[in-house]
This record gives C-alpha cells, sequence and structure tokens, in this order.
C-alpha cells in the first residue's frame, strides 16, 4: 500500500488582490498554505517579481544594469526595456528624487514620468515614493488621478499619514493601497483595521511589513513574516490576510556588501556579484518566510528567483 501524506491546507486565506488591467493583469495572494506548502494544497498564485525603475536609475554603476538599459535615457524608455526582463510580472517606479533632502524633483515632472510610462507599458505598475510624508501624499495624488484606470498599487500609507493616502489613492482614484509598519504584528494589523475603518476594502490593500537586507536585522522580519501568516491562516485573521510585498532592492542595493569598492575591499571579490548575492539572498528569504511578491533590481537576480519560485511551485 503506497504512502499517501495527509494534505492540511488551513481554514484562513490570503487574500487574492488584482493588479494591472487587461490580459497583463496578475493576482498577487491567494493561498491558503504556507509559503511553497505545496504538499498541503496548490499554490493558487505563484508569488510576483516587480522590476525597480528609480528616476535616478542614471547614476546606478553595476556593469549588468548599465549593459542591460544601455541607450534608455527616460523613465519611459527603461521601464519599457525593464518589461523584456525574463521574470518580470509588474514594474515599480520609485520617485526617489522627489526627496525635498535630495534632488527635491518637482510632482509634476514626477506625475509626467508616470504617465510617459503607462503609455508605452503593457504591465502592471507599482508607484513608490520618496520617503517623505508631505511629498509623497501630493506625489500619489496626482498620481492615481493621472492613472486612473489602470489599477495601480502606491506604495505607501503610513500611520501618520493613512487618512490622507487612503482618501486620495484609494477612495478618490480607485486605486490600491500598500500600508506600511515596521516589523510588528501589532503595527500592521492596526493600520489595516484604521484603512478599513476608513473605507478601503480588504481587496484593495496589500501590505509592506518591513523590510531589511540579510544580515541587518532581518531577524526583525523573518518574525513579523511569520506571525503574520501563523495568524492569518491558522487563526483566520481577516485584519492580515493582505498579500505583502517587500520592497528588497532598495535596501538590498544600499548596503556595504553591496557598495564597498573591490579597492577598498579586495577581499571580498566583485561588487557587483556581491550585491546580486544580497538580493538575491534577501529576496529568497521573504519569500519562503511568507511575501506574495518581492520588487528586486538585477536581472540576474530576478531570474535566480524566478527559477527558484518555479522549482519550488
Amino acid at each position: 500500500m503506497s504512502f499517501a501524506p495527509k494534505t492540511a491546507p488551513y481554514s484562513g486565506k490570503i487574500n487574492a488582490v488584482t493588479l494591472g488591467t487587461g490580459d497583463q493583469a496578475i493576482v498577487i495572494g491567494g493561498q491558503n498554505v504556507l509559503p511553497f506548502y505545496t504538499f498541503d494544497a496548490a499554490i493558487e498564485n505563484a508569488p510576483k517579481i516587480g522590476i525597480e525603475i528609480s528616476d535616478l536609475a542614471h547614476e546606478w554603476t553595476a556593469p549588468g544594469l548599465v549593459d542591460f538599459y544601455a541607450g534608455c535615457t527616460t523613465m519611459a524608455e527603461r521601464a519599457k526595456k525593464a518589461e523584456t526582463m525574463p521574470g518580470c510580472d509588474f514594474l515599480a517606479l520609485n520617485f526617489e528624487s522627489a526627496d525635498p533632502n535630495g534632488a527635491n524633483r518637482p510632482v509634476a515632472d514626477c506625475v509626467a514620468d508616470a504617465k510617459a510610462v503607462a503609455e508605452v507599458v503593457t504591465k502592471p505598475i507599482v508607484i513608490m515614493g520618496c520617503k517623505n510624508m508631505e511629498k509623497d501624499g501630493e506625489l500619489f495624488s496626482k498620481i492615481a488621478d493621472a492613472l486612473q484606470g489602470k489599477n495601480i498599487i502606491v506604495m505607501s500609507a503610513k500611520n501618520e499619514d493613512y487618512k490622507t493616502v487612503g482618501a486620495s489613492v484609494a477612495l478618490a482614484y480607485g486605486q490600491k493601497i500598500c500600508a506600511e509598519t515596521a516589523d510588528d504584528i501589532n503595527l500592521a494589523k492596526q493600520l489595516n483595521i484604521m484603512l478599513k475603518g476608513l473605507g478601503v476594502k480588504p481587496e484593495n490593500v496589500v501590505m509592506n511589513i518591513g523590510t531589511a537586507a540579510v544580515g541587518y536585522g532581518y531577524e526583525y522580519v523573518a518574525s513579523t513574516l511569520d506571525r503574520i501568516r501563523l495568524a492569518s491562516l491558522a487563526q483566520s485573521d481577516a485584519d492580515l490576510q493582505m498579500p505583502i510585498i517587500a520592497p528588497v532592492s532598495t535596501d538590498t542595493w544600499g548596503v556595504k556588501e553591496s557598495t564597498a569598492s573591490e579597492e577598498d575591499e579586495p577581499t571580498w571579490g566583485s561588487t557587483e556579484e556581491r550585491a546580486i548575492s544580497m538580493e538575491v539572498s534577501t529576496a529568497a528569504a521573504n519569500l519562503t518566510g511568507g511575501a506574495d511578491a518581492v520588487i528586486m533590481r538585477h536581472p540576474v537576480a530576478v531570474a535566480t528567483i524566478k527559477k527558484f519560485i518555479n522549482e519550488l511551485i
């Protein structure tokens, strides 16, 4: 008699959130088992990979990135090229130049870039801000308005500005919203409840529960991922059943292992290979912990994680 393992899908289920429109739309979430536990139940929607397109991408120096985007001079051109990257499921437009403490690029210019990208790409779009809440509040509202009908996700609404961002992005313009907290299950749940109280439907919310590169306090991220996933599935906690997006690239490409030159650290090997390793390690850790999507940058790292996902599904 052959052995028949007992399957154990949970009663709870992660919300399925649709991003984009038409044939290129994708669904994030929808699982009722722990990450990659295909022996318990089929994975309804495989984890997704987004490609970061920064408006400061012209400053990137990694040879693989320079070669991949060779000839691209605008955000729209880079986004169009990123669509061709094997493993790309969606595009994440990062408007970091809007930071008042940096280039302080005008919101109108960022909106123009977002519209230009939307006109030339077919894959779904995620919008990332400059991490200045006042500037992001204006930026998110204007882009959500300009891209009405595109079914985008805006990252992110925080405890301090969820009313402003939630009301403009989700309620006024019908876009999806990401609820961002910092490695704390209680804060994540509280923000989801407050967004629901504002009138934002749970199926229009995803979460960023906190990020870090591996080796840089990642144990807090790992613990939070575990607790949220177990609460959402095993305890059927509806206030924690939103899919999770992890913006991996913005953390991993800024740490010392990814930036220290080979002259400064001659025993560490290639700077680019180190950065790729940090990106792959962090993305894999997030996905096995419970993230439903990761945002990445380097073509080699993306291809590696895509293979990782395909072999585990």
